[in-house]
C-alpha cells in the first residue's frame, strides 16, 4: 500500500469503526454493559471482527502493512514480522533492531502452541568480578554497560524459517520506504518522543532520534535514512548480517569506543531458542505463557492464587475485587525476585511454582478485608517500554508477539550509521552473587516482555498482550478477569481504568523506590479508592495512564477473528 491508499483509508478511528460488523463473538465475550463497569466517556473504541484475518498492533502504520501482507496471501507470521518492523520506525523509542523479541504462535496445521525465546545474552566478556573491578554496586541504568545482544532480527528469521511463507525482503520494504519517505507524527507518539528522565547524555540519540535534546512534535514528518539502510541489509543478506556481517562488525566497534563489552564472538554465538509453552488452567480456559527468562509465569501463579476466590461473585472494578488481585499480585512479586532467571544457569522451579497446592498454601495467606503490606517468598524445594501486536490468518494460524528495548530508547545509545538504538536490558542482571538472575557471561537477563495465549478445549480462543514493563502480567490478569470473570468483551476489557501495584523488590532482588504504592489512572473511582485505602492500601500521588494492550479473539463455527486495541495507545484493530 503506498501513501495514498493509505490515507484514504483515513485515522485509526476508521480502522476501528469502518466495517460495523457484529462484534459478538462465542465464549464469554459480551456486547451488553456489565454492571459495575466504569468506562471512560471519551474512549468511544469499537471492536473489529473478520472472517479471515486480523491485525492488531499499537501504530496504525504497521496494521496497514501487516493487512496489506494477508491481503496478498502471506500469513499471520508474515504480517507480525512486517507490522514489527514497520513499529521499529514508528516507535522507535519502545522497541527496535536493538531489542529483544518473543512470540507464542499457534500452528493451526499441526493444532499447536510454539513458544518462541528471541531475547539476546550479556557479553561473554561480562561478569560480576568485572563489574566489580569497576566499582560497581549495579549495572548502571543506561549506556554500554548495560547493552546485551540484540534478539529481535534473529527472532525475526527463526519465526519465517518455520512457519513463514514471504521473503524477508518482501516484509521489510514497508518500513524500508517510510523510513526514506518519512511519516507524520501523531499526537499520542510524540508524547513519547522525549528523552528518558534521569538521562543527561543524549549525544548519540541526537542527529537521529532528538534534535538539540527535542523529540519529534506532532504533524512534524520523521525520516531515519540510516534504518533504511540498514534494513536493506538484511533484506539483502539475511539476518546474518545482523550477527556476523558488517552490521555485528559496526556494533562491536561503537562497543570499542564508548566504553561497552561487546566483542565479535557475543554475536556469532546468538541464537534465538523454541521453546515450550506452560500454562495453567483459569475457570476453564487454559492460559498460556513463556517460561522464565521472562515474567510470564507471575501471571499463571496470580491466576492459581484468584481461582480460590469468587472474583465472578464481586461487583466488576470493586475494591473486593481490586483487593484480592493486589494481594494474589504481592504474593507472585516476590517469588518472581528470588526464582525467575535464565533456566540455562539455573533450575527453574516451574513444576513447583505453578501447582495448584502451592497456590492454595499463598492464597491461604490473603486477609479478604485488609492489605499487607509485603509478603515473603514462597519456599520452594531445591531451589517496560514495549510494542505488542497480534495477527491471524485465513488458515486459522495465530501469532501472539512482543518487542522492546526495555526502557525509552533503550540504552540511550544509537549505533553510527545503523539508524536504532541499542536496548538495557543487561541492567536487570544482579551483581549479587547469591542471586539466581546474577550477571554471568553469556547469560540472558531477567525479562518483562511477555506475550500471551489463551486455548479452550485445545481450540484457540484469544491471543493477547499489554505492555508496561512489569505492569504487563498485571494488566493481562486484569484483563482475563474482565473477561472470564466479569464477562466483559475483548475491548471492554481493555477499557477499564487501572490499578498497578509498584513492586515491592527490583528484578534484581533490591528494595524497590516508592515500593508497595499503587498508582491509579485519571479518572479512577474515588470511592473504590478510598476503600482501598481503608483496607490498608497506599496509593501514590501519582496518576498517568499506562499499559498497551492489543488482543483477538477467535471465535468458531462460524469463525469469526474479533480484534481489540487499547485507547491509551494510538494504534488499532482491522481484519476482513
Amino acid at each position: 500500500m503506498d501513501r495514498k491508499d493509505f490515507l484514504k483509508w483515513g485515522s485509526a478511528g476508521v480502522f476501528t469503526t469502518a466495517l460495523g460488523l457484529n462484534s459478538r463473538a462465542a465464549g464469554f465475550i459480551s456486547d451488553k454493559p456489565v454492571p459495575g463497569m466504569e468506562l471512560a466517556s471519551h474512549w468511544g473504541t469499537k471492536e473489529i471482527s473478520g472472517q479471515k484475518a486480523m491485525v492488531c498492533a499499537s501504530q496504525p502504520l504497521a496494521v496497514a502493512a501487516g493487512y496489506d501482507v494477508l491481503k496478498a496471501g502471506g500469513n499471520a507470521i508474515d504480517a507480525a514480522i512486517a507490522v514489527n518492523a514497520m513499529l521499529c520506525l514508528t516507535e522507535p523509542m519502545m522497541c527496535g533492531l536493538g531489542g529483544d523479541l518473543f512470540a507464542i504462535v499457534w500452528s493451526e496445521k499441526e493444532k499447536k502452541l510454539y513458544g518462541l525465546n528471541g531475547s539476546g545474552r550479556s557479553p561473554y566478556n561480562w561478569s560480576v568480578s568485572e563489574a566489580r573491578k569497576l566499582g560497581l554496586e549495579r549495572i548502571p541504568s543506561f549506556g554500554p554497560l548495560s547493552w546485551s545482544v540484540p534478539g529481535c532480527v534473529s527472532g525475526w528469521n527463526e519465526l519465517l524459517k518455520k512457519f513463514g511463507s514471504k521473503n524477508l525482503s518482501d516484509l521489510l520494504q514497508p518500513a524500508i520506504d517510510y523510513a526514506k519517505e518519512g511519516f507524520p507524527v501523531t499526537p499520542a507518539i510524540s508524547g513519547d518522543w522525549k528523552p528518558e528522565n534521569g538521562v543527561t547524555d543524549y549525544a548519540t540519540l541526537n542527529g537521529t532520534f532528538l534534535f538539540e535534546n527535542k523529540g519529534m512534535k506532532a504533524g512534524e514528518i520523521f525520516r531515519n535514512p540510516a534504518l533504511a539502510r540498514t534494513l536493506e541489509i538484511i533484506a539483502a543478506q539475511g539476518a546474518n548480517a545482523f550477527y556476523e556481517g558488517e552490521i555485528a562488525d559496526s556494533m562491536v566497534a561503537f562497543s570499542k569506543k564508548h566504553g561497552g563489552r561487546f566483542e565479535k564472538r557475543d554475536f556469532t554465538a546468538h541464537r534465538s531458542d523454541w521453546i515450550t509453552p506452560v500454562h495453567t488452567n483459569y475457570r476453564g480456559y487454559d492460559v498460556w505463557q513463556l517460561p522464565p527468562n521472562g515474567q510470564g509465569m507471575t501471571v499463571l501463579q496470580m491466576l492459581n492464587i484468584l481461582e480460590k476466590f469468587d472474583i465472578a461473585g464481586c461487583k466488576a472494578n470493586s475494591a473486593e475485587s481490586f483487593h484480592l488481585f493486589l494481594e494474589a499480585k504481592k504474593l507472585c512479586f516476590q517469588d518472581r525476585a528470588i526464582y525467575y532467571a535464565d533456566t540455562d544457569f539455573s533450575t527453574a522451579a516451574i513444576k513447583e511454582l505453578l501447582s495448584k497446592d502451592y497456590a492454595a498454601q499463598r492464597a491461604a495467606l490473603i486477609n479478604p478485608r485488609k492489605a499487607q503490606q509485603t509478603y515473603q517468598p514462597g519456599r520452594i524445594k531445591n531451589s517496560s517500554n514495549t510494542v505488542y501486536l497480534t495477527v491471524a490468518d485465513k488458515e486459522g494460524n495465530m501469532v501472539s508477539l512482543i518487542q522492546s528495548l526495555y526502557s525509552p530508547w533503550g540504552s540511550h545509545y544509537v549505533v553510527d550509521g545503523l539508524g536504532f538504538a541499542l536496548q538495557n536490558r543487561g541492567t536487570l542482571l544482579s551483581l549479587n552473587e547469591a542471586a539466581w538472575n546474577k550477571l554471568e557471561p553469556h547469560k540472558r537477563p531477567f525479562h518483562t516482555i511477555i506475550p500471551a495465549f489463551v486455548t479452550k478445549d485445545s481450540n484457540p480462543v484469544f491471543s493477547f498482550g499489554v505492555t508496561g514493563g512489569d505492569f504487563q502480567p498485571q494488566g493481562q490478569v486484569q484483563i482475563l478477569m474482565n473477561m472470564i470473570d466479569h464477562k466483559m468483551s475483548v475491548q471492554q476489557a481493555g477499557d477499564q481504568l487501572r490499578l498497578w501495584h509498584r513492586e515491592s523488590f527490583e528484578f534484581t532482588n533490591e528494595k524497590a523506590k516508592d515500593a508497595g504504592k499503587i498508582v491509579a489512572e485519571p479518572g479512577f473511582s474515588d470511592k473504590v479508592k478510598q476503600q482501598l485505602q481503608r483496607m490498608g492500601h497506599q496509593f501514590s500521588d501519582q496518576t498517568r495512564y499506562f499499559g498497551g494492550y492489543q488482543g483477538i479473539w477467535k471465535s468458531a463455527d462460524p469463525r469469526v477473528y474479533t480484534g481489540a486495541s487499547d485507547p491509551r495507545k494510538d494504534g488499532c484493530a482491522f481484519g476482513y
